[in-house]
């Protein structure tokens, strides 16, 4: 993450914070029939206002939403608080025996909003629901008393579903609901308890909760009312037979449903590019106001942008039940324990501080080295028309497209490359990373075309203005997505030097090792836009299963363009041939 991007979050807390404690007093006398229906709410939500350095950033972000929502839609404190005391009513299992649980603040301020957050017509208002939290806070099992009000008093024909994306996953959830309402139903007089499966026996209510895995087989008849998705971090990919997919098929059965209800509770993992890491991009999104959802509400529990790692303080931010459901020495000897392996650390980054991470050994050159190895450099101001290879990474739409010049002196042994960025100005508005990127307008580093996508015509111009000062010896571009700017370059004269480069991992592996030794050995400089240490901090070297390496990105809304293009031009400068 940049400065740039760190500075707009801290100022983002603090602004959300100051609007808080702002409206602190006149919130509390407004409302006096939420924090009747439970005193934990208002209990939790003081403590978020009045102690904001001991949450994250979208912990106040959701209570600061919580506030708009009650001013905008409806409360029902019978519906939240009939759940409330189903819950506590309810047995759980525990390192004692199945027990039963006193919710505890943040708890209370969860299942209240899902439940009495309510529409004119008195239905929910939320529909999708986010619990993002480390291990330990008691999320799968806690969900399972959802899965038992739904069974017992939603629809009469209800279907509640739990998925995950291995079997066994989806079983510890499943068989929590099983256990308690074998407790409630101990002969089974009234249900029918299978493995995957409770139903009614006696007929006056026809609903169903129901146990699936990624790989289960499901097929026409699905109605689900609920869906419960476990782990949903670990789901790799949206277009194969996981737990995304799985998600998919539920979700897209509740159409004939007045209260359907989709929740996902889940703690981060290793697959930083995966559908779960999209959807929790635009779920904070929604939070941070850049997106406008009120049907969905969401818990997210992660470090802000300057917590360490090694500080209790940053412990009890991320997990706010120490003491509750995690032992007080817990992450102090876990933390001992990541000392040991980047393996341990891993683990401990991903579950405990719930960060998405991969491990260490997989990281790249990183932003920090990259703003080391930078220079100033003008392209006009290059002296002689020195030999150079040019390469172009355009985006598909709305995102910005990349040119990358490579220089080679043979007198010093030294690269030089010079990356200019480029965005479309129509689609800046609502982009995800509208404030940095405006940011960089400002600065000069981005260059905006017009129009709400990609104007080609104005990066051909920018290469064909360039081999004024330079001699471009290739033009390398990806064959899948460049053809319109090739045919534009084809008709200004540069047909004879056009190159496809291909985006494989074998035709990556060579400019990898070569840039990074070059880099590291001061062979290599590059100009000094920051935008270059931004993607080279987004990116990570994965390898397929001949060893072969790219750089790929780290997360959805994160961008690598310019140091694809940057390892394109090695490309071109390894395979040229006078």
């Amino acid at each position: 993450m940049t400065d740039a991007e760190k500075a707009l979050l801290r100022k983002l807390k603090a602004d959300a914070a100051r609007d808080l404690a702002d409206g602190r007093e006149a919130w509390r006398a407004e409302y006096l029939d939420v924090w009747d229906t439970d005193a934990r709410i208002w209990e939790y939500v003081s403590g978020v206002i009045d102690h904001p350095d001991d949450h994250n950033l979208y912990e106040i972000l959701a209570v600061r939403r919580f506030f708009d929502h009650l001013g905008r839609y409806h409360w029902n404190a019978t519906k939240a608080s009939r759940f409330i005391a189903l819950y506590e009513a309810l047995k759980f299992s525990g390192v004692n025996g199945r027990t039963t649980y006193t919710l505890t603040p943040i708890q209370t301020f969860f299942f209240s909003n899902i439940y009495g957050m309510t529409l004119d017509d008195g239905r929910r208002l939320y529909r999708d629901v986010y619990l993002f939290v480390p291990r330990k806070f008691a999320k799968t099992t806690s969900v399972a008393a959802m899965a038992v009000n739904d069974l017992l008093f939603g629809d009469s024909n209800a279907q509640a579903y739990v998925g995950a994306n291995s079997y066994r996953q989806a079983k510890i959830c499943f068989d929590e609901i099983r256990a308690i309402l074998r407790g409630l139903d101990p002969g089974e007089r009234h249900l029918k308890i299978n493995r995957e499966q409770v139903s009614f026996r006696d007929g006056l209510r026809s609903s169903t909760a129901t146990c699936l895995s990624g790989n289960a087989k499901t097929g026409d008849g699905l109605n689900a009312s609920l869906v419960i998705m476990d782990e949903f971090a670990q789901a790799r990919d949206s277009a194969s037979r996981n737990g995304a997919d799985l998600k998919n098929v539920l979700t897209s059965s509740m159409g004939a449903r007045r209260e359907p209800l989709t929740v996902v509770i889940t703690t981060a993992s290793d697959v930083i590019d995966g559908p779960f890491a999209h959807e929790l991009a635009g779920v904070k999104s929604v939070l941070r106001g850049e997106m406008q959802n009120d049907y969905v509400f969401a818990m997210l529990f992660e470090p802000d942008v300057d917590d360490s790692e090694d500080d209790p303080h940053t412990w009890h931010k991320v997990q706010p039940h120490i003491g509750v459901t995690v032992q007080h020495d817990f992450y102090e000897r876990e933390w001992a324990k990541a000392q040991l392996s980047t393996e341990n650390m891993m683990v401990f980054r991903t579950k405990l501080l719930n960060i998405f991470a991969v491990n260490e050994r997989t990281a790249w050159i990183g932003a920090e080295l990259a703003s080391e190895c930078s220079r100033p450099m003008v392209i006009e101001s290059t002296v002689g028309r020195p030999e150079s290879m040019c390469a172009i990474d355009l985006s598909e739409s709305n995102d910005f497209s990349a040119v990358t010049f490579g220089i080679y002196s043979a007198k010093t042994k030294h690269f030089q490359f010079h990356t200019s960025y480029f965005f479309p100005e129509g689609a800046l508005a609502g982009h995800p990373n509208e404030a940095m990127y405006r940011i960089w307008v400002e600065q000069g580093h981005l260059i905006l075309t017009p129009g709400p996508v990609i104007d080609y015509r104005t990066i051909v111009d920018y290469i064909l203005k360039a081999n004024k000062y330079l001699l471009i010896l290739s033009i390398g571009y990806d064959p899948w997505k460049a053809q319109e700017v090739v045919n534009m370059l084809s008709a200004a004269g540069a047909k004879k030097v056009l190159v496809p480069v291909r985006q494989t991992y074998g035709y990556f592996t060579a400019p990898v090792q070569s840039f990074e030794h070059g880099l590291k050995t001061g062979h290599i400089t590059i100009n000094d836009n920051p935008i270059n240490a931004y993607c080279f901090g987004n990116a990570i070297l994965d390898e397929d299963r001949l060893e072969n390496c790219k750089p790929v990105k780290r997360g959805i809304n994160q961008k690598i363009d310019g140091v694809i293009t940057m390892l394109m031009c090695m490309r071109l400068f390894i395979d040229y041939e006078r």
